[in-house]
């Protein structure tokens, strides 16, 4: 027989201190049904753990696998043990997420079922410069790539309905990108997505987060940077020809046709096999890739002829076209042409 709990609490947790023990038994005393995921915290932790078993569902990992890993085992769980009609919120181990504010976002979830809620932080002056900057950076490359504005994407205070938990575990990520493919994911889907502000709460510096600046920030963006990555390669290619065949030619618009065509070619080989990871229907990438190369194209010829017409020099102006049509190009990529099998636009 399934569990017919309503609302669940599910926690992640490396090396937890006493925070989660405290959290853990409030949650438990306002009728939460509190899951909690031993990521291979070792030893250390054993006794922490024993005791929010008293409070808790403790599932456990031999080894640590990452907190996406942990979040997709809890979501496992919940799944296979419980009734649907219930709400699932996750929230962090550090003691970081105030109860209030959990009480809020599982509010909102039964309100609004069908949508992701996010527990929004305020980043003001006391917030430590790292997060400040962090959280500033992956919000603009977040809305530049899916063209949606959200404050906070990185909170792990989050709440949604049982509807949407196998879109939870299909996510690919095991790690701190599981998040952040979490809302790539459900916004291409164009799935809701909710904002509840939260109160912001650093402790000790935020000393006792386990992300790694440079390895998780990598994983984060590496989509990004593969693309980049891939048309910096492609842009070379393009720019080389483009010199090569204005000196041979002496013709503007012949030599960026000629350079666009190859290092397009180049381009869509690339993203479709290294950067996006699409497998199958290459005639509808491919046809859509030609629209928007084609496009492209259009637009770079005429800026290209307008800069060198006011007197830039045409191979300064060729710099400044690409760079203007860069995001521009990786969005309709990203989000249309090379989807994932099975996503929606």
């Amino acid at each position: 027989m399934k569990i017919t709990e309503k609302n669940i609490v599910l926690i992640p947790a490396y090396q937890p201190q006493e925070e989660l023990l405290h959290t853990v038994r409030e949650l438990a005393s306002l009728d939460f049904f509190v899951i909690v995921v031993n990521d291979g915290s070792g030893p250390a932790s054993e006794e922490i753990f024993r005791e929010t078993e008293r409070f808790a569902r403790v599932l456990e990992h031999p080894e640590n696998r990452g907190k996406g890993a942990a979040l997709k085992t809890g979501l496992s769980y919940i799944k296979e043990h419980f009734e649907p009609g219930y709400t699932v919120v996750t929230a962090d181990a550090d003691g970081q997420h105030r109860i209030a504010d959990i009480l809020n976002v599982c509010e909102e979830a039964r309100r609004y079922p069908n949508c992701l809620i996010l527990g929004s932080r305020r980043f003001d002056k006391d917030v430590p410069l790292r997060s400040r900057l962090g959280n500033t950076i992956t919000r603009f490359v977040f809305r530049a790539s899916s063209g949606v504005a959200l404050y906070d994407t990185q909170t792990g205070l989050r709440a949604f309905g049982d509807c949407l938990i196998d879109r939870m575990l299909a996510v690919g990520g095991d790690r701190y990108e599981y998040e952040m493919n979490v809302l790539m994911e459900l916004t291409r889907d164009k799935t809701m997505v909710r904002e509840v502000w939260i109160e912001t709460v650093y402790l000790n510096g935020n000393a006792s987060s386990h992300f790694d600046t440079v390895r998780d920030s990598y994983r984060i963006y590496r989509e990004i940077l593969k693309f980049s990555f891939s048309s910096l390669v492609s842009f070379c290619v393009d720019y080389l020809l483009f010199c090569a065949f204005s000196v041979s030619s002496g013709t503007l618009v012949l030599s960026n046709v000629l350079a666009r065509i190859c290092s397009g070619t180049l381009n869509y080989t690339m993203n479709k096999r290294f950067v996006f990871g699409q497998r199958g229907d290459v005639a509808r990438s491919a046809a859509q890739y030609l629209l928007l190369a084609g496009f492209l194209l259009f637009c770079n010829t005429t800026v290209l002829k307008l800069l060198a017409a006011s007197g830039v020099n045409r191979y300064a102006a060729k710099i400044l076209t690409e760079l203007v049509l860069f995001l521009f190009s990786w969005s309709v990529q990203h989000r249309i042409i090379f989807r994932r099998e099975g996503v929606s636009e």
